[in-house]
């Protein structure tokens, strides 16, 4: 035998120490691989003229392009504009969502008056509301705000009524023998349980209505907003406008993403705390 026990134990302990660092270390930088790839293809592709510079303009033009929006104060004008009515709506979809989502999933009977309406009308394109919210509500902002709080509404609606459905019988036990009263049952019990279902919810909201954003300001073209921007590229033939744009659009789309996932883990660790 090469050693004792006691020293192949020590020795494992400090494999497994050291070990779990090297991929967590790795990893990390493992999602920018593709990025960096496709960035140095691109400024391949359109240093040695393989594709048409009209069509695929350069990384260095989009760069030129990037500095004269934020030196000018377009770029910032434009994406207040869009974060504003992203807010708004997301706000107003939220806040209708968690009121219905809990209706239906508390009150069997209003579930049972106001579930098949919502399960018709859930199945609708988002955008087959464009002609008739621009109809009502014109081409302004109300219309653009109206349009990105049926966005956010059915994810919140959806998850909120599932997660309060699927409480576990056991908790409502235990609540029941306690003698907690409906309202105790409803706000210590099934709200609590149901969180991570309407935390989802509204993460769904949060990236829809940002989409939904774009889409609203692509299709309901009146007004200021960094779909704007990308109009304008595409009228003016500024493929470098049209590809800065895009950046900003998957920038902003991937703060919000990292900025949900980051509350979300703040979210489960509070809640194990709770319980």
């Amino acid at each position: 035998m090469s050693g004792t026990p006691r020293d192949s134990a020590r020795d494992a302990a400090e494999l497994a120490a050291v070990q779990p660092l090297r991929p967590a270390d790795s990893s990390r930088w493992r999602g920018f691989v593709l990025p960096v790839a496709a960035i140095a293809l691109w400024w391949l592709l359109s240093s040695l003229d393989i594709a048409n510079s009209a069509l695929l303009v350069s990384p260095a033009k989009v760069f030129d392009t990037a500095v004269d929006q934020v030196v000018t104060g377009r770029l910032w004008r434009a994406l207040s504009a869009s974060l504003l009515r992203e807010a708004t709506g997301f706000t107003i979809g939220t806040l209708a969502g968690l009121l219905l989502g809990a209706l239906l999933g508390l009150s069997p009977l209003f579930n049972r008056i106001v579930g098949p309406s919502f399960n018709t009308f859930k199945q609708i394109s988002l955008f087959a509301w464009i002609p008739l919210i621009s109809v009502w509500f014109g081409l302004g902002d109300v219309a653009k705000v109206v349009f990105l709080s049926l966005a956010a509404l059915v994810p919140v609606v959806v998850n909120t009524c599932d997660g309060i459905r699927t409480v576990p019988p056991g908790l409502l036990e235990v609540a029941r023998v306690y003698g907690f009263t409906r309202w105790q049952t409803v706000t210590q019990v099934v709200l609590p349980a149901a969180l991570p279902a309407i935390f989802t919810g509204v993460y769904l909201a949060l990236i829809y209505s940002w989409l939904a954003t774009i889409g609203a300001e692509y299709l309901l073209v009146a007004g200021k907003g960094i779909g704007n921007t990308l109009i304008e590229g595409s009228e003016h033939f500024q493929m470098d406008l049209v590809i800065f744009g895009m950046v900003v659009i998957g920038t902003v789309g991937w703060l919000m993403n990292a900025a949900a996932r980051a509350l979300e883990r703040r979210l489960a660790r509070w809640t194990g705390r709770a319980n």
